[in-house]
């Protein structure tokens, strides 16, 4: 168990899937918790679950798009807990469809939420972080980033251009101790899975060395990991957790 007592993290769109599960990592190892998210029900039951177990925990409904809306809930948090060590950037959405079948609207969506956001969500909580000298900073991108994936023009460009902020970050933020890393899960075991067909969930798969789909957890410890003392010497990366299916 990573030691986090002591420490504020904001998670984006953490009431469901792999930010919830990271959330509740990181509460179980001593973090307080704000949530950034649309879906307020949600965030709502996450919330109680955790105050009922001693952690403290508040919700924002932010559109992590919108730079306003995302610069006044980071001064909430930050006058809230008194600081801010912790930023998941997990936030993300998909559009898909094939190169000629993709509107603009669709692209738009993608890069505003998966790229924007990330964007400012990161300029907002780093200030707080400098004056402190101490953040971790980790965002989400996927292996797609790596080998591209069929009908996602969109989101493969929005991944991968999370991987070169991390580096550029981790360059900038370095100096004022603020570690900037990545996480690239692979094939998860979500809810959008279970709408795979299953001959092309098999075929997946064949082709990933563990032969399982990863679990919420997997990525919630691999964030945790990063937030922690133990990983102070790592930035600038991406960590991979695929199961082995990028090698």
């Amino acid at each position: 168990m990573y030691d986090l007592k002591g420490k504020v993290a904001i998670v984006t769109g953490g009431s469901n899937g792999i930010g919830k599960a990271t959330v509740l990592k990181l509460a179980s190892c001593g973090a307080d918790i704000a949530i950034f998210d649309l879906d307020m029900d949600a965030a709502k039951e996450v919330q109680k679950s955790l105050v009922e177990n001693g952690t403290k925990c508040e919700i924002y409904k932010v559109n992590t798009a919108k730079e306003v809306e995302v610069e006044a809930a980071v001064e909430n948090v930050k006058n809230t807990f008194g600081n801010i060590h912790i930023l998941i950037n997990n936030a993300g959405i998909t559009r898909d469809a094939s190169m000629k079948k993709m509107t603009i609207d669709q692209w738009q969506q993608v890069i505003d939420v998966n790229l924007t956001g990330v964007y400012n969500c990161t300029k907002a909580a780093s200030k707080y972080m400098s004056e402190t000298g101490w953040g971790r900073i980790i965002s989400a991108s996927s292996v797609v980033a790596h080998y591209g994936n069929f009908g996602q023009t969109n989101y493969v460009a929005t991944k991968a251009g999370v991987i070169g902020m991390t580096k550029v970050w981790a360059r900038e933020f370095g100096r004022k101790g603020i570690t900037v890393n990545a996480i690239a899960p692979g094939f998860i075991n979500t809810e959008m899975m279970k709408t795979v067909p299953k001959e092309y969930l098999d075929g997946l798969l064949s082709k990933t060395p563990l032969h399982r789909l990863g679990e919420v957890e997997d990525i919630a410890n691999a964030y945790a990991f990063l937030c922690s003392d133990e990983a102070a010497y790592i930035t600038g990366t991406t960590l991979n957790v695929d199961g082995g299916l990028v090698v």
